[in-house]
């Protein structure tokens, strides 16, 4: 503990976990050639289905894909 005027600083440790309220990971896919998104989806199996299906009517041949995961950070209890 560090105290400076009138302030007190407490050092703690923060633990990141897994946040298991905050639902499944979420897929999504975007387009690099146009930015058209296949929208989230808790499987992955649906925005790659989309990127098959938007190559061959387009024939755009690149995707960025992104998986969203939720954490939760708590303070490590120190005794």
């Amino acid at each position: 503990m560090v105290m400076v005027g009138n302030s007190v600083f407490r050092f703690a440790d923060w633990m990141l976990t897994t946040d298991p309220h905050g639902g499944p990971p979420l897929y999504e896919a975007v387009c690099t050639t146009c930015g058209e998104t296949s929208g989230a989806d808790a499987s992955k199996d649906g925005p790659e289905l989309w990127c098959l299906r938007h190559a061959g009517r387009t024939r755009h041949t690149g995707f960025q894909a992104t998986t969203t995961s939720f954490f939760r950070a708590s303070l490590v209890d120190v005794r």
